[in-house]
């Protein structure tokens, strides 16, 4: 197996001044030995990974890393700084950065030694020695581990106590005033910052009197259970985690610490006395089941308030989604079916009179079918709001409370009302001190009913009607929209669509959108019409781009514009991403740009949608269909220009005024195809 870091992957004398002109000098030596096929593309991964979350630790380590498709086998490349590069630690610049590359798909061994590494760098003396290297092989093989790291004078004195045995005062588990600890720990990428915050709360639960920590590291490379019994012994549970927690339930009923993995880097000792305190007061938490959903990211203790409720509002609009997709497609392809006219069938008739060899009866089949998912988007709305506030408690007085708003007629805004109001209940519930006998029924029976109770009072006697009365005028005023107010509206929708490419602010306008199907007019048609052509554009833009300014573009980004074009004609406005994690102000500025034009243009030629998604493909469904493709195609072409226009205005390379031969452009050279080069072609 080819050594995953040699002499030639090492820089005692790194001399970039930014985080990316580290990664681009460390990523050279890598492309030098073959070991990433694509500079420009692997350096875009970086920047994507880089942009989730900064990689600067304290102690001055950078470790950016990413999983790409550009690497050929797992690399990490070394850097020492004199001067210190910024990676956004907060206790300063970096002079110590490992550069990781793994494969997209890496082998388990392999993501162990890159795991081995991260648990290394908690090591005082392993940094201290890489600062003081002189000699690149030598250093290559410290961190390799073929060198061990020079252990300190202390550790002489006293044998580790596994040597000795511990006495009968130190076994823990005859010391009745322990306190066990379980962790978990995760990142998106599973290769570095988890295995860093396991080993910084491992160490500092060993440091700590009367605690005994265990960690569950969930990595890349899968992870390893904690035995049940550990988990049921345990007085505490500490979550540090980027990514959902996978078994999420298994620690359920436990006073709990939810945090970022950095939090577990850089602050273990104050989760410790957290949950210690937590355990004090009684406070337990009630888990839901581990599949990756909203709530599982959004318990980091540090979140503000209005990042809290825009993770919560994100939980119930990510599960209504569906429904909308569904039910909306459904009841569009019964109208392409019967025509608008199949509305007025009696949903009886479908019951008692079904006819197999029937247009009508198949397209009124579809209509009712896409009313009774539709029946479903309020209440899945308040459930998961609540769900994301409260975890599983929440849902049975969320769907109630969205239950009670679609009857008291409150619409989409007594769903979203009504199940923060559920989610704060159970929030509150869960506070109260309760004996340890009636903990267990906790989430599955006193919750749910007191919950469910206050919530059917609050939303029947005191806000139900408030919202009712608001829902019905804001179904009057897009009713109403004509002329300037109508353009204005289009242009903001179109504006939030496009600026973060799938995220809070696309969601929100797509949700308010969808609201406005549930009681369909002119004017809420006119919106669904506007929303869905400015979210069409970025991908479309981007892909237009690529293919008329190729050579603007990297290979990788090339080939994701041949997929932007069905992504973007399919209403999937995240196609454009790709390209806006590698170069942001160039890609999401003109994609704000054309996706206002976009609602402008669609408000103005009065065109309606009926469908919820599908893109191109339900144009039929369109009122003013040729017009409404008029505005996409003028917002792709508005962000298209832009796009080139910007990126053309970057620094080039100055010319030499000389016809050259065709030539390959690596970071640091240019490398003739028609003459021999220390590196190849192919390669670079």
């Amino acid at each position: 197996m080819t050594e995953m870091i040699t002499a030639d992957l090492v820089d005692l004398d790194l001399s970039a001044g930014t985080k990316e002109a580290a990664a681009r000098s460390l990523a050279e030596r890598m492309v030098a030995l073959g070991r990433v096929t694509d500079l420009d593309g692997f350096l875009a991964d970086v920047a994507a990974r880089e942009a989730q979350m900064p990689t600067g630790l304290d102690g001055g380590i950078g470790i950016p890393h990413c999983r790409s498709e550009h690497v050929t086998e797992p690399t990490l490349a070394f850097g020492r700084s004199a001067e210190g590069i910024d990676f956004g630690a907060p206790d300063g610049p970096a002079d110590l950065i490992f550069l990781i590359a793994a494969p997209a798909g890496a082998d388990d061994a392999h993501l162990t030694i890159l795991s081995s590494l991260a648990r290394q760098l908690m090591d005082e003396d392993f940094k201290t020695t890489l600062r003081a290297a002189t000699d690149a092989g030598a250093t290559a093989a410290l961190i390799r581990g073929d060198e061990p790291t020079p252990e300190p004078v202390e550790a002489a004195v006293e044998p580790p106590a596994s040597e000795t045995g511990p006495s009968d005062e130190e076994t823990p588990a005859q010391n009745p005033t322990v306190f066990k600890i379980v962790a978990v720990t995760s990142c998106p990428t599973g290769i570095a910052h988890t295995y860093m915050a396991a080993e910084s709360l491992e160490n500092t639960g060993r440091d700590t009197d009367g605690v005994e920590l265990v960690v569950e590291t969930q990595g890349s490379s899968g992870f390893t259970r904690l035995d049940p019994a550990v988990i049921a012994a345990a007085d505490g549970v500490i979550f540090a985690h980027d990514v959902p927690v996978r078994e999420k339930e298994r620690f359920a009923g436990k006073p709990t610490v939810d945090v970022g993995v950095k939090a577990g880097i850089n602050r273990p000792a104050e989760l410790i006395t957290e949950v210690r305190e937590k355990a004090a007061r009684g406070e337990t938490t009630a888990h839901a089941d581990a599949s990756s959903t909203p709530v599982d990211n959004s318990g980091d203790s540090t979140d503000g308030y209005g990042t809290k409720l825009r993770k919560w509002l994100m939980s119930g609009v990510s599960y209504m989604v569906p429904f909308v997709a569904a039910g909306g497609l459904l009841i569009a392809i019964s109208f392409a079916l019967g025509g608008y006219k199949i509305a007025d069938t009696d949903v009886q008739s479908v019951v008692d009179a079904f006819n197999w060899g029937s247009m009508h009866s198949w397209a009124a089949l579809m209509f009712w079918t896409g009313q009774a998912a539709f029946a479903f988007l309020v209440p899945v709305l308040a459930g998961y709001i609540a769900y994301g506030m409260a975890d599983r408690p929440g849902l049975v007085p969320g769907f109630v409370a969205g239950s009670i708003a679609v009857t008291v007629n409150a619409g989409f805004l007594g769903g979203l009302v009504g199940g923060l109001i559920a989610g704060a209940l159970v929030m509150a519930i869960q506070r109260v001190k309760v004996p340890d006998v009636l903990r267990g029924i906790m989430p599955v029976v006193v919750i749910p009913l007191v919950s469910s109770a206050l919530v059917g009072f609050l939303m029947f006697a005191v806000v139900g009607q408030p919202i009712a009365w608001v829902q019905t005028r804001l179904t009057d005023w897009l009713g109403s929209l004509s002329g300037s107010n109508a353009i204005i509206l289009g242009v903001v929708l179109g504006v939030m669509m496009a600026s973060d490419l799938g995220g809070p602010l696309n969601k929100v306008a797509y949700a308010f959108a969808v609201g406005g199907l549930a009681n369909p007019n002119d004017g809420s048609l006119k919106v669904m019409a506007a929303v869905m052509a400015a979210g069409m554009v970025p991908p479309l833009a981007m892909a237009l781009a690529t293919t008329v300014r190729s050579r603007l573009f990297t290979k990788a980004e090339q080939e994701n514009g041949k997929a932007a074009w069905v992504l973007g004609a399919s209403f999937i406005t995240e196609g454009a991403i790709p390209f806006a994690a590698a170069d942001p102000f160039r890609v999401i500025v003109p994609s704000i740009v054309g996706g206002g034009v976009t609602g402008a243009l669609s408000m103005t030629f009065d065109a309606t949608l009926r469908a919820p998604h599908g893109g191109i493909f339900v144009v039929p469904l369109i009122g003013n269909a040729w017009l409404y493709l008029v505005a996409i195609a003028a917002g792709t072409c508005v962000t298209a220009a832009l796009t080139v226009l910007l990126k053309s205005l970057r620094k080039q390379p100055a010319a030499t005024g000389q016809p050259q031969p065709e030539t390959v452009q690596a970071p640091s050279q240019t490398v003739t195809v028609t003459e021999p080069a220390a590196v190849q072609p192919a390669k670079v």
